[in-house]
């Protein structure tokens, strides 16, 4: 009798232990890893099941037992909201927080390129500026606003009309802006970034279509406009001045005679024109030709676009920059009233 209660007290005692030991080794294994400096980066793909989740967890070392984890979500009620995503865990993460944070699905932070575009750019500038900052390289960037029919899905870019005497068809359609892009973004994703802004930011001008039929010009023609507004008027209240200038002598089939046209056609901005830079062959050169150039000289910012649709009325048909540092401009309805202003724009000077 003695030797049947023995062989069960050493029977609880070998259950015990077993019971014990099973313990011990479930609380072993549900302790987070050894911590360590560098995070861990795994991905978990669009549909992977909690299962799935566990077992990739294990896999990459944070956790010692997917079956234990997956006991522990299920017993939780914890799994269901995991959301797929690249995620960087420090090893040494307990359950709870790796739980946490697969719940709100915070995935690791894409590395991103931050450039800004200055208004009045032209594309020369803009890859030049683009490949100083190491984004991409200006030679390839230059190559692709070559060629429009690779940016034609975006409605903006096809209705860009066809003619031959343009410089770069894509001038003055990208949106000058500060961007923020993925550190891989090609000069494709950019041109492709810019153009799209731009199509936003026209999108959102109300009554674009009625603004167009008033001042009598299509949307080629705006941005056309609006790139001379841009290069020749640093204040941005006198823009719409400017822009009825341009309007009233267009009416009138005078030459637009705008220092900026030409400009644009120099490899170096200069401070001052010479008389011979005036009489350089193209059809941007508004000195010589009658009209708009055939398309924008630069990137105009919203303000200059907006000053192009609402011109501000006057008899005005000549300007002249003030010298006195303003950066304003002088006013005048006839050619003697110019001159005029010319002498008091070098007397300010003085």
């Amino acid at each position: 009798m003695k030797a049947k209660y023995f062989r069960r007290f050493i029977v609880l005692i070998l259950l015990i232990v077993v019971l014990a030991g099973g313990g011990l080794y479930v609380w072993q294994s549900m302790k987070p890893v050894a911590s360590k400096d560098e995070p861990v980066v795994f991905t978990i793909e669009p549909g992977t099941g909690t299962s799935g989740i566990a077992d990739l967890l294990e896999d990459k070392g944070l956790i010692r037992n997917a079956l234990l984890f997956k006991a522990y979500l299920k017993l939780n009620d914890q799994g269901a909201n995991f959301q797929a995503g690249t995620y960087a865990f420090q090893p040494g993460m307990n359950y709870d927080e790796m739980i946490t944070a697969l719940n709100s699905g915070d995935v690791q932070k894409e590395e991103m390129l931050r450039f800004t575009i200055p208004e009045g750019y032209t594309l020369k500038q803009i890859a030049q500026k683009l490949e100083d900052e190491g984004i991409t390289d200006g030679k390839i960037f230059m190559q692709l606003v070559q060629d429009k029919e690779l940016f034609n899905d975006i409605p903006l870019v096809a209705s860009i009309p066809d003619n031959a005497n343009y410089r770069y068809a894509l001038e003055g359609y990208l949106f000058p802006e500060t961007y923020e892009m993925k550190k891989d973004s090609t000069a494709e994703d950019i041109i492709r970034r810019m153009l799209t802004e731009m199509q936003d930011r026209l999108n959102g001008i109300p009554e674009l279509d009625a603004d167009l039929k008033a001042v009598n010009l299509n949307l080629h023609q705006l941005l056309t406009a609006a790139s001379l507004i841009e290069r020749e008027v640093v204040v941005d209240r006198e823009r719409p001045l400017v822009a009825g200038v341009i309007y009233n002598r267009l009416e009138q089939d005078m030459r637009l005679e705008m220092d900026a046209t030409v400009q644009y056609l120099l490899d170096k901005q200069k401070e001052r024109l010479l008389y011979k830079d005036l009489e350089v062959e193209s059809p941007y050169n508004t000195y010589r030709n009658e009209g708009l150039p055939p398309g924008p000289i630069a990137s105009p910012s919203l303000s200059a676009i907006e000053a192009a649709l609402a011109p501000e009325p006057s008899d005005y048909l000549f300007y002249v920059t003030k010298k006195d540092g303003s950066s304003e401009h002088l006013f005048a309805e006839t050619y003697e009233e110019h001159l005029d202003n010319i002498e008091k724009s070098n007397e300010s000077a003085e």
